[in-house]
């Protein structure tokens, strides 16, 4: 197909220009394409649309490739699938196109430019689960939370019911409370909401561990031990808070250790751009 072959002929002189005569205009426009390329990964890999990609991907090469070796039957239906291909993929990543673009719009790049401070929302959010938690550490009542990081969980989100709400006390104790639909599993939270429950973990299969430790203390190790996740645990049986993370228990947290715990999993400390410009010129005249 021509305009591959153009694509490709085009890449290369792009290669050839950048390196005989790198210009830092070609260069930046690289790097923004690619770290573009690389949330868009980030924003798929984990969905059923990382599969219909690696299927495009595959497509597209077969077109080229059947091309090159004048396979004109082939290389005829490829053709009509690729010129219709532009409203197909729309239509197939719809919800995952919608999900982007919310968390575009969700992720605070633009706040963070402008310095705008939302601490005050993430400390509400460690506010509410100390509360939680410490709550159902007196009532004795079991509870797995599990709070994503850098590591996607979308098999182990999956695996319950989904539900895209906001952290608060009220809601975390009502979910475990026994006998009620979704107590008996994990909770997973990631972008500071709450997208799961109910969920099923992977139990650890280290055998050193006590005796004493039931299934919530094993799932959160073995979740800690494949991901990067930060587990919070409370025993049904001692009312004792723990923490599993990379694949070690810590335990008998009190409510000041779990709020530095989800203080520095929840409110990260950050600039904004401005700041650190206004930063920089600071030390430049001190200078």
């Amino acid at each position: 197909m021509a305009w591959i072959e153009n694509v490709f002929q085009q890449i290369g002189s792009l290669i050839s220009t950048t390196f005989v005569q790198p210009d830092w205009y070609i260069i930046l426009d690289i790097l923004i394409v690619a770290v573009i390329i690389y949330y868009l990964i980030r924003l798929f890999i984990h969905t059923r649309a990382s599969s219909l990609l690696k299927g495009v991907a595959i497509v597209l090469l077969s077109t080229w490739v059947s091309e090159l070796m004048q396979l004109n039957t082939l290389n005829w239906i490829l053709q009509q699938i690729v010129s219709t291909g532009i409203v197909l993929l729309v239509v197939l990543f719809q919800p995952e196109l919608r999900r982007a673009l919310g968390q575009i719009g969700r992720s605070g790049f633009w706040s963070r430019l402008i310095g705008v401070d939302h601490n005050s929302g993430s400390e509400k959010i460690v506010l509410e689960l100390v509360n939680a938690l410490t709550d159902l550490s007196r009532k004795r009542i079991g509870a797995l939370i599990v709070v994503q990081r850098k590591t996607g969980l979308g098999d182990i989100i999956a695996s319950g019911t989904s539900l895209d709400a906001e952290i608060s006390a009220a809601l975390v104790e009502n979910i475990f409370e026994p006998n009620t639909p979704l107590h008996d599993g994990a909770v997973i939270i990631n972008d500071n909401r709450i997208v799961a429950a109910a969920c099923i973990l992977q139990l650890t299969d280290d055998i050193s561990l006590s005796r004493e430790l039931g299934t919530r203390h094993r799932a959160a190790i073995g979740v800690s031990e494949t991901t990067d996740a930060v587990a919070l645990i409370v025993s049904e049986e001692t009312g004792t808070i723990s923490t599993a993370r990379d694949g070690h228990l810590t335990r008998y947290l009190d409510k000041k250790s779990l709020t530095a715990l989800l203080t520095e999993l929840f409110v990260p400390k950050q600039l904004s751009f401005l700041q650190w410009l206004n930063g920089a010129e600071e030390d430049a005249r001190d200078e």
